[in-house]
């Protein structure tokens, strides 16, 4: 007798068994929910394969995982953006590799490699500064005399001395094309009257040609200081002159008579210092 499957007429389940559903027959779920597919007996439950690779959720779709109940805070959303919620039994999470911050390490190559310059790229930027700046000295000196001293005219300054009448004035007389007069002053205070004059020597040393009525004793400490001193006497043209100590380097020539002193001072060698006062008539 061939046996064929039946259906029991009576599907109600012996006490506390749950109830059988007839293999093939759709179960109709609950109202609102959504209805699941039958299955044979003895199939697997539908769900993914242990051994398949985890398929990652498309952009944009919503989480599997049941919606966090009203009223309950939700956890903070995990990095990368990925739905906060449960992950379904036997599914793995989606790896997502993280972002690698290909532009920032552009950016960071790219300053280093500008900055690293090499040296003959540093010695073709400080040519190209220093060529304008030898063309412009090269014209203040050649076209604008930049190295040549500024010269003055001492003939004023003698005649406004000469016109005070304080003291016999003097002027230099047959001195070398090579002496250049750079400064001319007559000045009156209190203590006195002093015309001074300033010369460039040939061998482009400084000197000035004193004359004064001021006191000696007060004269000598301001133009040579307190530590010029008497070295001894030298004649010329017929009258003493005295040679003195002076500040730093320099050196005076010094003539003492009763209505003038006249001193001549300053860093020249002594040949100059003589000649210099040689002319003084």
């Amino acid at each position: 007798m061939e046996t064929a499957d039946r259906v029991p007429a009576d599907s109600t389940p012996p006490d506390g068994q749950p109830p059988l559903t007839p293999s093939g027959t759709p179960t109709t779920p609950p109202q609102g929910q959504p209805p699941v597919p039958g299955r044979a007996a003895g199939e697997a439950p539908a769900g993914p394969d242990p051994g398949a690779a985890p398929t990652a959720e498309p952009a944009g779709s919503e989480a599997s995982g049941p919606a966090p109940a009203a009223g309950v805070a939700s956890g903070p959303a995990p990095a990368g953006g990925a739905a906060s919620g449960p992950t379904p039994a036997g599914t793995e999470p989606a790896l997502v590799a993280p972002a690698t911050p290909r532009r920032a390490a552009s950016a960071g190559t790219g300053r280093a490699g500008r900055s690293e310059r090499s040296p003959k790229d540093m010695a073709i930027s400080l040519l190209v500064l220093l060529v304008p700046i030898a063309l412009l000295l090269a014209f203040y000196r050649g076209f604008l005399g930049g190295e040549e001293p500024t010269t003055v005219d001492p003939a004023p300054a003698i005649e406004q001395a000469r016109a005070a009448n304080v003291f016999p004035v003097a002027e230099p007389a047959d001195l070398a094309s090579g002496w250049r007069p750079t400064t001319a002053r007559f000045q009156q205070t209190e203590q006195g009257a002093s015309l001074r004059l300033g010369y460039l020597t040939p061998e482009g040393r400084g000197v000035q040609l004193v004359q004064s009525n001021v006191p000696a004793e007060r004269l000598l400490p301001q133009e040579l200081t307190d530590r010029g001193q008497a070295q001894g006497a030298l004649d010329l043209d017929g009258r003493s002159w005295q040679r003195y100590t002076a500040r730093g380097n320099e050196r005076a020539l010094v003539l003492l008579e009763p209505t003038r002193t006249v001193i001549v001072v300053g860093d020249a060698t002594e040949n100059e210092l003589r000649e210099l006062a040689d002319s003084v008539r």
